[in-house]
């Protein structure tokens, strides 16, 4: 897919660009973005301008992930990044997972979420997707706060299934449907009835 650009209120949502690496270097000394993603530690400039040079570029055209900078309109600064991944956008399936980090100084703010439902919106919209996933270790209550103001519901914890730094974590995982939107899908849900 020919990478696009989405617009809210307060942000663009961009492709990312090798003019970025500074910038992602520079957020991603946050001792919590490593702790929390899979961004490595420690983060070199190399990390960051091979994410931005190859990794991103290469999800757009193979259609394997789309990752979008997160910046502010009013002056082009780095919020974070957002993105789609686990593309599975053929049918059946037509489902992907939202993942996020945010700039520790631009935390608190409302930017992730609001850049969160731009790109759920995109991806329920304009790619078809049907089920929009999320996941982060159990503990990631940021994470957690911007998946529930996004409309992401708790479906549980999944016990062992993150392995980081050598030992088994949980995770926490929800999901997002059109229909928690107001929006239809190509594929009718039935869901378990109620007792």
């Amino acid at each position: 897919m020919e990478p696009i650009t989405l617009t809210t209120e307060r942000l663009l949502l961009r492709p990312f660009t090798t003019g970025d690496a500074g910038a992602v270097h520079t957020a991603c000394q946050d001792p919590e973005i490593p702790r929390w993603t899979s961004v490595p530690s420690p983060y070199t400039y190399e990390h960051a301008e091979g994410f931005v040079g190859q990794i991103c570029p290469d999800g757009w055209r193979d259609d394997t992930m789309y990752n979008f900078a997160v910046t502010t309109k009013d002056g082009g600064q780095l919020v974070g990044a957002m993105g789609l991944v686990r593309l599975e956008l053929s049918a059946p399936q037509r489902q992907a997972e939202l993942g996020y980090w945010t700039v520790k100084e631009l935390r608190g703010l409302g930017y992730t979420v609001e850049a969160a439902r731009a790109v759920v919106r995109w991806g329920f919209e304009d790619l078809g997707v049907e089920r929009m996933e999320w996941g982060a270790e159990a503990g990631n209550e940021g994470s957690r706060a911007v998946a529930l103001k996004t409309g992401f519901r708790m479906e549980g914890t999944m016990r062992a299934k993150l392995v980081f730094e050598g030992t088994r974590r949980d995770i926490w995982w929800g999901s997002l449907l059109p229909s928690d939107l107001g929006l239809t899908s190509a594929t009718p849900h039935l869901p378990l009835p109620k007792a």
